[in-house]
């Protein structure tokens, strides 16, 4: 068989990554996509096939010009768990090969969830579904969404200061209760890259995206199309960032960092709330008609774009992404803030700047943590055999 570019792994890789992003697509679209020819193709497909990870389909008869092209889709039944804990909640869901979310699991927490707890919660989320007779499902691994400092070497959680956590090997812990491959990542640089992978700035080669949770403020970096995440993999930390408030009827935090005075925990104060999902606090922040959460509301956006427009003169980014709270304070004008933004940056970084909120929604983390679970599978299709 003649297959001109790269060897056989590769051109599974190729293949199984395309139908991934962009699935379902044509054979013809491989074909195009790759530089293969097509009985090159078919038999890759074949393999795909034969491995479980991808399904045809017959063509849509409605688009049917010429010799029609069968499509190619991920097989629904390969999936990862993703997991994102966070000092209100662990969230726990599963995430196909597809993108789709078909399972969530949200356990509140009244105190800070230790390791211990979260893996606990993990491997019963997981035998739950096979209770449940989810047993078909073809598991490529675990990815965890940790909002903290985690070593890019080895996964460990150096430091993950609002849940209390410190040098946590994570990844051993998972590992050894589920029998699964486990990858654990920054939550914002997870995020950043399921936002530009599939969410609000798809097709975009440098973002700046900030992530607004229980935990504070984090960020995650895209230049030239690859995610920065430094030399261990700390960057993005721009909760931690003094901010600039250039009235101190707007400070909070006396010597207080961006999280401090950007802060979901002070929007649920000002709501009389302790506790609210993603979906509650945006209902929440958009009916209720108070004269506190207006008042508060603005102060925050002040706030957060002077930090902003740091964040854009120093990285000059095409787009911001924001996520969590973030997006919703933004929406509440968002045409003003992107204009209280460009007002202090230097005119040639913010003559085209557009800020957007995350597309993903609430499911952006989870993504991101799924897409990093299905990296080996995506190198190495044949060889990362699902479990």
């Amino acid at each position: 068989m003649n297959e001109p570019v790269g060897s056989r792994q590769a051109n599974l890789s190729r293949l199984l990554r395309i139908v991934h992003l962009e699935g379902p697509v044509s054979r013809a679209t491989l074909t195009g996509a790759t530089n293969l020819n097509r009985s090159t193709i078919a038999d890759l497909v074949g393999d795909l096939v034969s491995l479980g990870l991808v399904e045809e389909h017959a063509p849509d008869p409605s688009r049917r010009v010429g010799r029609p092209s069968p499509l190619v889709a991920p097989h629904p039944r390969v999936a990862a768990i993703a997991v994102n804990p966070e000092v209100d909640a662990v969230t726990i869901a599963t995430v196909g090969l597809d993108r789709r979310v078909s399972r969530r699991r949200r356990v509140e927490m009244t105190g800070l969830v230790s390791p211990e707890r979260t893996t606990e919660l993990i491997a019963e989320y997981i035998e739950l579904q096979r209770d449940e007779g989810a047993g078909e499902l073809a598991l490529a691994g675990i990815g965890i969404a940790v909002p903290g400092l985690v070593r890019a070497a080895d996964g460990l959680v150096r430091d993950a200061p609002h849940l209390k956590w410190t040098d946590i090997a994570l990844r051993e812990m998972v590992e050894a209760a589920t029998g699964l491959h486990t990858v654990v990542g920054n939550d914002a640089g997870l995020g950043v890259v399921a936002e530009h992978l599939f969410g609000a700035a798809r097709g975009v080669d440098d973002i700046v995206y900030l992530n607004g949770g229980a935990s504070g403020i984090g960020g995650g970096l895209i230049v030239n199309g690859m995610p920065v995440a430094g030399a261990s993999g700390y960057s993005g930390e721009f909760g931690q960032n003094r901010p600039g408030i250039a009235s101190n009827d707007d400070r909070r935090a006396s010597n207080g960092v961006l999280e401090d005075e950007v802060s979901q925990a002070r929007l649920l104060a000002v709501l009389g709330r302790e506790n609210a999902d993603e979906p509650e606090l945006a209902r929440l922040l958009r009916t209720t008609r108070s004269a506190d959460v207006a008042d508060e509301i603005a102060r925050q956006r002040r706030i957060l774009s002077t930090a902003l427009a740091n964040a854009v003169n120093v990285l000059n980014p095409a787009v911001v992404v924001l996520g969590g709270f973030l997006a919703m304070l933004a929406a509440d004008d968002p045409d003003a803030l992107t204009r209280a933004v460009v007002a202090q940056t230097m005119h040639a970084n913010g003559e085209d700047l557009e800020i957007r909120s995350a597309a993903l929604a609430e499911d952006r983390l989870l993504i991101g943590a799924a897409e990093a679970a299905f990296a080996e599978l995506l190198r190495d299709p044949a060889g990362a055999t699902p479990t």
